[in-house]
């Protein structure tokens, strides 16, 4: 019987401003930590070429490995899972599902579609996000408390931030490829 790996506690994240700096974060990253692609920028084709390059370099480290689209790409592509809104997560299909939710209506569908993880966001201000509002410790964790599956902070995160939240689980972008 094959034992499933456990979710990760760390989660890099990709994104246009820190795809220079993607080979060396995920070499640095502890082994077996969390790699969620996005690249939306790309042309399918470059995007899928940039997909192969880093997913190589993310299974050196024993990372999970994530797509931000449809299961069937994520089946096509070879990664673990997918990571988008709640509502376009479709149904269990041996990926994982992670879902991108910002209040507690997104929360709620996130509990009914019974999705593995919950990446909260924005816990802090962000420069992907700039000024915009955020949630804020006390309001992150009132809303964390809703979900039914583990949440993963994301937001302004960095490896300061996440011990003054002291929180099991959080991601970022600039705060592990800076």
């Amino acid at each position: 019987m094959t034992v499933a790996k456990p979710l990760p506690a760390l989660w890099l994240i990709s994104d246009a401003r820190n795809d220079g700096a993607l080979e060396r974060a995920l070499a640095r990253l502890p082994a077996s930590s969390g790699f969620v692609f996005r690249h939306y920028h790309c042309h399918p084709k470059a995007r899928r070429r940039r997909f192969d390059a880093l997913a190589a370099i993310a299974r050196d480290h024993d990372h999970r490995v994530i797509l931000s689209g449809d299961a069937d790409l994520a089946i096509e592509w070879g990664a673990d899972g997918i990571y988008g809104p709640p509502g376009k997560l479709g149904k269990r299909n041996g990926l994982l599902r992670l879902a991108a939710v910002h209040d507690a209506d997104e929360i709620a569908l996130a509990n009914r579609a019974g999705v593995d993880a919950m990446f909260l966001s924005p816990v802090f201000p962000t420069r992907s996000h700039p000024g915009k509002g955020c949630l804020g410790i006390a309001l992150f964790r009132e809303l964390a408390a809703r979900a039914e599956s583990p949440v993963i902070a994301l937001g302004g995160m960095n490896a300061e931030r996440a011990r003054d939240l002291h929180w099991p689980r959080w991601a970022a972008i600039d705060g592990l490829s800076a």
